[in-house]
């Protein structure tokens, strides 16, 4: 017990010792992080729109949708998921956009989520630009509307809610709080490593207790260290003295 409470009193005096590298070395990659995240990164925005996954138009004419209908229409949205996201319908939509040879870098921008306990798929896409995610969106919303009904022989998805264009809308990436939060913590445990890696590569000897830790040997005597500038001051003054006091015996 006695021999762990020491290594805790160890560690706190190396960290007091080199506070100062630990503190400088976090605030300047802190600042670093928060620089590049501002300055370098490009903001991303997004949009998103709803689809509804209703009752088909062969159910049943009285406009009552069943508890079967309701539960037919869920499994029907995981398939829907992968289906808007397939080549089929994103070739047609980097079409529709102008951008043919991107369906690829389209696809890698649109997310597709069902709402939980509910009929409701969001897809949401994301652009360097505010309007054309909203574009991209309601482009993949609709594409996919018309589709549907070719693929599956089913009419039973509209379009909830339609992506528009903020201007004040604020990027979701990069996240310059997440960022820094990160930075902060990867620079803290790196400084204090390195702390204590300059530790316990310095091998000399600099207190009486240094030497009688690692050689083992009883210190008998210190030698004090006079500072070289104030000594060759206090000789000089001693010198002058002794002048003025031979002139003043000469003047008798």
């Amino acid at each position: 017990m006695q021999e762990e409470t020491l290594n805790i009193r160890e560690m706190v005096t190396i960290l007091r010792k080199r506070l100062w590298m630990v503190v400088l070395i976090t605030l300047g990659v802190v600042g670093v992080s928060a620089g590049v995240t501002k300055f370098l990164m490009t903001p991303v925005y997004e949009a998103k729109t709803e689809l509804l996954v209703n009752k088909s138009q062969d159910g049943d004419k009285t406009g009552i949708i069943s508890m079967s209908e309701i539960e037919s229409n869920l499994q029907l949205i995981e398939t829907y998921s992968v289906i808007i996201k397939s080549p089929r319908i994103m070739e047609i939509v980097a079409q529709k956009l102008g951008e043919p040879d991107k369906v690829a870098s389209l696809t890698e921008q649109i997310k597709v989520s069902a709402v939980k306990n509910s009929q409701i798929i969001s897809i949401v896409a994301e652009d360097t630009n505010q309007r054309r995610a909203a574009l991209i969106a309601n482009t993949v919303a609709q594409t996919f509307n018309s589709e549907i009904v070719k693929l599956m022989k089913v009419d039973n998805v509209q379009v909830l809610t339609k992506a528009k264009a903020d201007e004040r809308a604020t990027p979701v990436k990069p996240k310059l709080l997440v960022n820094v939060a990160i930075a902060l913590a990867i620079s803290s445990m790196l400084s204090v490593g390195l702390a204590f890696l300059l530790e316990y590569m310095d091998n000399t000897l600099k207190t009486e207790e240094d030497v009688e830790k690692h050689l083992g040997l009883p210190v008998l005597g210190t030698i004090a260290v006079i500072d070289a500038k104030n000594g060759a001051k206090h000789t000089r003054l001693k010198e002058e003295k002794k002048v003025r006091m031979a002139a003043a015996g000469e003047n008798r």
